[in-house]
């Protein structure tokens, strides 16, 4: 039998990503810094970047999601002055030297090349969540899906106005945010209740889109014949 492809999952937090890949055909391996026991796969706990240089060639595809606290609109609103690393140009550097297939994964503002721009409304979610890959991989990188419109606001306190709307917004608490129920629910995220796991994730449609796209080319390339099954996608 041939065997599944391999995806190396760094800086996996709860397994968002992962799952999304598990969902598309992958065997995975996550690695992060701090303990993840809801992690629903093999999970290493250990340096992102050292678990690259020691593990990225026995595996067919790394996904990493840095840190995006030093990207996010709230460092640079709220929080103006504090100090957070950035990984990203680490990553890329470690990404290109070892010469495997990589999908790096940022919010806008981040320093990633915006190869493709992916969105709840995308998949039918109850959240927004846009979130920017670049990705390097044979073959050339994943279809731009359209972008629909939004249906409405993200619903919650904004300038003192509360508006209602049909999504949650996944971050934080407070203000009419969305609880660890409604988070689960609008990101398809079941395993795990920890809020700030939740905060942090993003829902495993986008990496089951992303993964299908790589197994086209990973199959062209090692398997002729294979052909994932679609994934469904949103109008």
């Amino acid at each position: 039998m041939p065997r599944r492809p391999r995806v190396l999952d760094l800086f996996c937090c709860s397994g968002g990503a992962g799952m999304g890949y598990h969902r598309a055909g992958f065997d995975v391996t996550g690695v992060d810094i701090r303990p993840r026991p809801r992690y629903p796969f093999r999970f290493i706990e250990g340096d992102a970047l050292d678990a690259m240089r020691e593990m990225c060639q026995d595996h067919d595809l790394v996904h990493a999601s840095p840190p995006c606290q030093a990207h996010t609109a709230l460092t640079k609103g709220t929080n103006a002055g504090r100090s957070y690393i950035d990984l990203i140009p680490q990553m890329r550097d470690l990404c290109r030297w070892y010469g495997v297939p990589w999908v790096m994964e940022n919010v806008s503002g981040s320093t990633l090349r915006k190869d493709l721009t992916l969105c709840g409304e995308m998949f039918g979610l109850g959240v927004i969540r846009h979130r920017h890959f670049e990705i390097e991989w044979w073959g050339g990188e994943p279809v731009q899906i359209p972008h629909p419109k939004h249906r409405g606001p993200v619903r919650g306190w904004r300038h003192g106005v509360w508006r209602e709307g049909p999504y949650i917004a996944a971050y934080g608490k407070g203000g009419g945010k969305g609880n660890v129920a409604e988070m689960q629910q609008a990101m398809d995220i079941t395993w795990t209740d920890v809020h700030e796991e939740l905060t942090e994730a993003i829902p495993p449609a986008y990496t089951e889109y992303i993964g299908r796209e790589f197994l086209k080319d990973w199959g062209s390339a090692f398997r002729p014949g294979y052909v994932p099954e679609p994934m469904p996608v949103a109008a």
